[in-house]
């Protein structure tokens, strides 16, 4: 469908691609990956045509349609509803609308055969475009993606430029190109709107290329994984889990390759070295110096990887509790946020705030921050000292200033050496503590005004959304700086591999009240599931009683219990058999993995490699199911 060959571009002689190649076939779905300004907006934006190659070629079939969600697109303004906005869509569609509302007028006063032939021809092109659906399938992506239903009637105007975001995701979804290229597509949704477009994208029927540091959300979306590394494009068959495990692999065998080349190319150039003067051995020599210019060279392993080591530490330890909300309320005019709620956060508590948007989950970390009006009593403990991070700290920093000096403004009293380490900690290092804030993208600025967050010495940190705009490994760092940090924090994400690392309290906001969950991510998750589910039916069990039942009519167990039992029992049988024809499989491609000739194949090893982790997931999974069946049947036995 598009295939990318050799592809080089450079920006003010900087390369950002060398030789670059890559192939995106129908129904592709790749996740995009890379450190902040390695190039991954700008190839999208290359394939869009918006760019053109420095060198080589980008060459597309003629079917191909593309849709490109970027931020470019939260500038755009309408004054149309955004339902309006979102069906532009079926542009043909629309416009045949248009026309038959237009004849159907027409006809009210002049009904003339030629008139209702028009009608006819346009209605059945209407029906064929799917045309009397289209409105449906607007609203229920609109609503999938956050909005309510009374939103799709106001002005594009009137929302923020994250709604607006997702309004243009939605026109792009009812486009359906054939390859739809997304750009952070999860910074603007929050949690629910998430795991609804995990869901819509698994099914796409065309291809996909999406930009995220959301690793939940590739891992649920994507089938390969493209990174952006060493101005190349390197492709990894599987979800970003995957990757994870095969690029270790990878570099593993990469690092061993260059080591052997290293101690080859060393005793090569020391035997021409120890018989360059010798005649009798000028034509070893010779071939040696001609082996060694013929070498393809192969690169050493770049560490991505970096481990925090600076402590975030606080000027004065807090009091045993932090802060205390009693009897809150907080409304907007007739709109509730939260009305008569009662909680505390003790010292030591590291909570996550999560949630649908429009739920007041900024709203509570301002109540929190005391910035807020509010009936009730709100509490704050002995010896509290607060920081805070949002997304309006990026714009508050001073773009003249150098990335140090900004630091050296922030108010701590530490050194320009020791400034310089925490500065290496977030990925400025050397001469780039000189750069000026105004030259920084938004993941350099997200980087810097963290840092300040943390060197501000506060024993009680709030932050709003911090991931956003980050890379993998910039995430990876704040979720070290925030494990090693012994203070208090409340954080409000949507990432869900990040709250899982950094969390031992779950925050809610449900009808109305603050809820807690005392426990991580993963926990909470599994109760919310296990919530969802109804109770199984039980059997009636027989009732013990002086007077015995009259013959004949002895008590029956419930008939919906009785079926549901021989139903489970049923699929119980077919996972019991599945199971045995896993463990049947499994020996043998053990053996086939250890077999010489595939060991000493890179390809077929890991090609094997790929079936093996495939069917040892297929077999946890119905281990899994098995023993979740075999606990309904206890039940319903009992």
């Amino acid at each position: 469908m598009i295939s990318i060959n050799n592809l080089s571009y450079l920006i003010g002689g900087r390369a950002l691609f060398e030789n670059a190649s890559l192939h995106i076939k129908p129904k592709d779905k790749i996740g995009l990956i890379g450190l902040n300004g390695r190039g991954k907006s700008t190839l999208l934006r290359l394939i869009d045509g918006e760019y053109q190659p420095t060198v080589g070629d980008i060459s597309k079939s003629k079917d191909c349609s593309i849709g490109f969600l970027n931020q470019d697109l939260l500038s755009y303004q309408s004054d149309d509803s955004i339902l309006t906005v979102a069906m532009q869509a079926f542009g043909r569609a629309v416009q045949l609308q248009q026309n038959i509302d237009k004849i159907l007028k027409q006809m009210e006063v002049d009904y003339e055969d030629s008139l209702v032939e028009k009608l006819t021809k346009a209605q059945e092109e209407f029906e064929a475009l799917g045309g009397y659906s289209m409105q449906s399938e607007a609203e229920a992506i609109l609503e999938g993606i956050g909005f309510k239903t009374s939103d799709l009637t106001r002005p594009l105007r009137e929302f923020s430029g994250g709604w607006r975001m997702r309004v243009m995701l939605a026109k792009l979804l009812l486009e359906k190109p054939a390859l739809l290229m997304l750009d952070e597509p999860t910074n603007h949704l929050d949690l629910p709107s998430i795991q609804w477009i995990e869901n819509y994208l698994r099914t796409y029927e065309g291809a996909i290329i999406v930009v995220s540091h959301d690793r939940k959300f590739l891992d649920n979306v994507v089938t390969s994984i493209v990174e952006v590394s060493q101005l190349k494009l390197n492709q990894y068959s599987g979800n970003y889990s995957f990757y994870v495990d095969e690029k270790q692999l990878r570099e593993e065998i990469q690092k061993n390759a260059f080591i052997n080349q290293q101690q080859q190319i060393k005793q090569t150039e020391r035997f021409i070295e120890r018989f360059r003067s010798k005649a009798t051995k000028a034509r070893q020599v010779q071939s040696r110096v001609k082996s060694l210019d013929r070498m393809d060279m192969i690169e050493d392993v770049v560490d991505d990887s970096v481990v925090m080591n600076f402590k975030f530490g606080f000027k004065q330890k807090s009091g045993r509790f932090i802060m205390e909300l009693n009897n809150v309320s907080k409304a907007y005019g007739d709109l509730e946020i939260i009305k008569n709620s009662t909680t505390q956060i003790e010292r030591g508590d590291k909570i996550a705030l999560i949630g649908a948007n429009g739920k007041g989950k900024s709203t509570l970390l301002r109540i929190i921050a005391g910035t807020e009006p509010i009936k009730g009593e709100r509490k704050e403990g002995f010896n509290v000292l607060t920081g805070f991070y949002a997304q309006h700290q990026l714009e508050a920093l001073n773009v003249e200033n150098e990335i140090l000096q900004e630091l050296q403004q922030a108010g701590s009293a530490k050194t320009e050496t020791e400034l310089r380490s925490v500065l290496g900690c977030f990925l400025f290092s050397n001469d780039d503590v000189f750069k000026k804030i105004k030259v920084l993208s938004g993941g350099e600025k997200s980087r810097v005004a963290l840092a300040k967050t943390l060197l501000a010495e506060s024993n009680f940190l709030m932050m709003d959304e911090p991931t956003n705009h980050l890379d993998f490994l910039s995430v990876n760092i704040l979720i070290q700086a925030l494990q090693q940090f012994e203070g208090t924090f409340v954080v409000v994400s949507h990432d869900r591999h990040f709250v899982s690392q950094i969390a031992n309290k779950i925050w809610y906001i449900e009808d109305y009240e603050i809820k807690e969950y005392p426990g991580t991510y993963e926990e909470f998750v599994d109760w919310q599931e296990n919530r969802k589910i109804p109770a199984a039916p039980k059997a009636t069990k027989a009732v013990n009683t002086e007077k015995k039942p009259k013959e004949g009519k002895k008590k029956t167990p419930d008939q919906a219990a009785v079926n549901e039992l021989k139903k489970l029992e049923k699929e119980l049988a077919t996972i019991e058999s599945k199971i045995e024809n896993l463990e049947v499989e499994k020996p043998k491609l053990e053996a086939e993995m250890a077999d010489p000739a595939i060991f000493a194949d890179f390809n077929k090893l890991q090609e094997k490699q790929t079936t093996y982790e495939a069917l040892e997931k297929e077999l946890e999974a119905a281990q899994e199911a098995w023993e979740s069946l075999a606990e309904r049947i206890d039940t319903l036995n009992d």
